[in-house]
């Protein structure tokens, strides 16, 4: 249920879902609270009174019973239990003056309702089950035991085609199964085209089974293979799981990958791996809902062109080699088993249909999940990662590019860098005078390193109080203890050594904002070539689509304000999630939605921006904060303007 809070002095409201981490709220709402030690509720810092209402609070061993009786609280320790008036005490300076409070313009990238985005779709999945009483044989009645149950399946739809059937084993098993049934037995049917294509049964057992129907929606991630169970009978995802990719340990990225794939038996120790991880993210969902993998009849999957060629066992080598050209872009349909994957002998894998080399089925599935293929509107897809892939158009027509901007948005080559797990430091904020940090990481634990998101934030904030300037180097004259200079060159201790999971300082370097501009520069790029390709600016854009788990914790003026994003008007920006197992998901609900994936990856025509003259100079151009052009940027000026930023 939606509650209220109010914060004082700032005189800012936000409304959030009950049981909302209080520091966390604060941060969202650009209402800056001293905390050091990312949430963990040792520091003290966050101490706030709770004027109105009731918080859930753990006790605090920092606040003493007075202070407790008086309704102080640590924020980082209090959850939203009803509406709120927070009174935040006011810091007092050395001169012995009130620190003014201004609150910062913090914006989430649109929560609108996403039914404008992804549609709607029916409950019609490509596979279902039918049940048959069938008659038992008799001498006037003789034929043949796949005969009798085409018989069966054919009079629930006299216009279609007699179903066929593609697999020997099943006939194997047919006569058996049925008498040790009674003849009363559950086909499992992969849907056709009906008319022009006839349905296939692709597995017989005993009894009445219709209720258990389940499907499987996959993510291949390059990282990370996220996986959803979904009820097939209602559409409903029952369970989910994720697990780090097996891959990993030959390499982080797809180009590594490709290179390990070359060594003796590397194409088949890289296969195997990312199967083991697929199967233990099976493994995990069917133990939530209590069933065993041999109840799942269809897994659909999708996956860069890099991850699908390593999972069908077919090598990638001529990918990273000009003229960069993949095996195939669409997928045969397989077996499951056949590639190890644990599942039901007649279990088949469906892969989304690739693009491009480095445009692969995750893009294709975000895509069609979005219905750009359907829409009028001038879009612009954004799925943010170690390579960045960017699709701009609409129903008549779409351009991709996929651009490599580096490990930084994932914690790579940044020094305190690590991925978005536990005691990642997510959020930030800073105090535009004492310069102190407002630190909220992952889970609310001590602060072990900087995620992706974390950075984002980290280096807006930086900028915007003139820590550091636009070319991502530290302000040397304000002299404060955070800014040193490292062994790395300047640096700013966001967490004392005292104050860390780390037992020793958390800092940020330059050379970590040159990774970052090196990073938005070539994605920022990437959006400018594409548009240029077709005659067409910024201010053509009808909206933003950001997909990936990454873009959940953007705060979306900080991505803008280093120049991420396009600074455009904010209610074009869209949230969509995981987009590429969004779109396998509602693909496997609906086989209408299904059977438009390879259409949709036909309308978009790749172009490869290491190919194009203009890329290098627009990546040269956008290696500043935000942007050498701040005309580009026309919000973030004023903003850096009125911040007294003295480095324009």
């Amino acid at each position: 249920m939606a509650k209220t809070v109010h914060f004082l002095p700032d005189d800012v409201e936000a409304t959030v879902e009950e049981g909302e981490n209080l520091l966390n709220v604060a941060a969202n709402a650009g209402v800056y609270i001293h905390a050091f030690c990312g949430g963990e509720g040792v520091c003290g810092k966050c101490k706030v009174k709770i004027e109105q209402g009731e918080v859930a609070a753990t006790q605090a061993t920092q606040l003493k019973s007075a202070e407790i009786e008086q309704g102080f609280r640590l924020a980082c320790q209090s959850k939203v239990v009803t509406d709120l008036v927070v009174k935040i005490p006011e810091t007092i300076r050395k001169d012995g003056k009130k620190l003014k409070r201004k609150p910062k313009t913090t914006r989430a990238i649109s929560a609108r309702s996403l039914d404008d985005l992804i549609g709607s779709w029916d409950v019609e999945p490509l596979v279902e089950k039918r049940f048959f009483a069938l008659s038992r044989p008799t001498i006037e009645d003789n034929v043949s035991d796949l005969q009798r149950l085409t018989r069966a399946i054919s009079k629930g739809c006299p216009e279609c085609q007699t179903p066929s059937y593609d697999h020997p084993e099943l006939l194997q098993e047919l006569p058996f199964v049925m008498r040790k049934a009674n003849w009363e037995v559950t086909a499992i049917l992969l849907r056709g085209k009906r008319v022009e294509e006839p349905d296939r049964i692709i597995a017989v057992g005993p009894g009445e089974t219709t209720s258990a129907l389940y499907g499987l929606a996959v993510d291949i991630g390059t990282t990370t293979v996220c996986g959803v169970l979904i009820d097939l009978n209602t559409g409903e995802v029952i369970a989910e799981a994720s697990e780090y990719n097996g891959q990993i340990q030959y390499g982080e990225d797809v180009i590594s990958r490709i290179i390990y794939s070359q060594r003796p038996g590397g194409l088949e120790a890289l296969q195997q791996k990312v199967v083991r991880t697929i199967n233990n993210v099976i493994e995990t969902v069917c133990n939530k809902v209590s069933i065993v993998h041999e109840n799942i009849s269809y897994i659909l999957a999708a996956g860069n062109t890099t991850m699908s060629h390593l999972l069908l066992g077919l090598n990638p080598k001529f990918i990273r080699e000009a003229p960069y050209t993949p095996t195939c872009n669409q997928y045969p349909v397989t077996k499951a088993t056949d590639i190890g994957i644990s599942a039901h002998p007649s279990v088949r894998l469906f892969l989304y249909p690739s693009v491009a080399s480095y445009v692969g089925g995750d893009i294709t599935s975000g895509v069609h999940a979005c219905l750009m293929h359907k829409s009028p509107e001038l879009t612009l897809f954004i799925d943010i990662g170690t390579n960045g892939e960017i699709v701009i158009g609409n129903q008549e027509w779409m351009v991709c590019a996929a651009c490599s901007a580096g490990p930084a948005f994932e914690g790579g080559g940044i020094k305190h860098g690590m991925r978005a797990a536990s005691g990642a430091i997510e959020n930030f904020h800073i105090e535009p005078v004492t310069l102190d940090p407002m630190i909220i990481t992952i889970n609310l634990t001590k602060p072990q390193g900087i995620c992706g998101s974390g950075l984002i934030s980290i280096v807006a904030e930086l900028l915007e109080v003139g820590v550091i300037d636009q070319q991502g180097k530290f302000n040397r004259n304000l002299g404060h203890p955070r800014i040193r200079e490292g062994y790395d060159g300047y640096e700013y201790v966001l967490a004392w050594a005292k104050d860390s999971a780390l037992d020793e300082d958390i800092v940020i370097t330059e050379v970590d904002m040159d990774n970052l501009m090196r990073a938005k520069g070539a994605m920022y790029a990437g959006y400018q070539t594409l548009l240029e390709s077709v005659s067409m600016t910024f201010t053509d854009l009808d909206r933003v689509i950001l997909a990936g788990n990454f873009g959940n914790y953007i705060d979306l003026e900080q991505a803008i304000s280093i120049g991420l994003l396009p600074d455009i008007e904010r209610d074009k920006f869209y949230y969509l999630g995981n987009a590429s197992l969004l779109g396998a998901q509602i693909s496997i609900i609906d086989h209408k939605r299904f059977l438009e994936r390879t259409a949709v990856s036909r309308l978009m025509t790749n172009m490869e921006l290491s190919e194009s003259p203009n890329f290098m100079d627009h990546y040269m151009a956008a290696l500043f904060l935000p942007h050498t052009d701040m005309s580009l940027f026309p919000t973030v000026k004023k903003k850096l303007a009125e911040s007294n930023t003295k480095f324009l």
